[in-house]
């Protein structure tokens, strides 16, 4: 069953002293992010209206209704935007999908074997990058989000094929010396 909440914006540090904050938005048209109503937080418990968006140099400036002063808007600092995902227009063909589409997926190597499960969508700003809980246990291994590491993404079939290369490798032992 797909994601009902899809992740349509963060909110960053705040901007200033009245309140407004940075806000980096996921969405294709940031400004549809107005009409969306009701934004909430991950849980669908909080509930959070835009009164302003503005953009800036890369992210936007946002107030929402009820944040006026630095603190409040502090305190939302990280907080996850999300709207239902009926709420959003239907994607347009299979190539098309939502992040949170991805989680849960199956992951298999480009040989077909099974590789893991997709457990997280991440972007720390350099791009997005796949956690993925291996298929025979133990930490869980960063991919990047490309084509060449991840040549496809078929939803439909509840999948994605890896090729992970040098980022599942493990770490070299240290060196004889090192070892005590």
């Amino acid at each position: 069953m797909p994601n009902e909440r899809i992740l349509i914006a963060r909110i960053g540090a705040p901007h200033g002293v009245r309140g407004e904050m940075r806000l980096f938005v996921f969405a294709q048209d940031p400004g549809a992010l107005l009409d969306y109503r009701p934004l909430t937080d991950e849980a669908g418990r909080r509930h959070f209206e835009l009164a302003a968006l503005r953009p800036a140099k890369d992210h936007f400036v946002a107030r929402l209704k009820g944040v006026d002063s630095r603190e409040a808007a502090q305190a939302l600092t990280n907080e996850g935007l999300f709207v239902a995902r009926d709420l959003l227009p239907a994607t347009e063909d299979e190539d098309d999908f939502y992040q949170a589409d991805l989680i849960g997926l199956a992951a298999v190597t480009t040989e077909g074997a099974p590789f893991g499960k997709v457990v997280a969508v991440h972007d720390f700003g350099a791009g997005d990058i796949l956690e993925i809980a291996p298929e025979q246990g133990g930490k869980t291994l960063m991919l990047p989000f490309t084509r060449a590491v991840v040549p496809t993404v078929d939803i439909r079939a509840g999948r994605v094929v890896v090729d992970p290369g040098e980022w599942a490798r493990e770490e070299a032992p240290p060196p004889e010396a090192d070892r005590g």
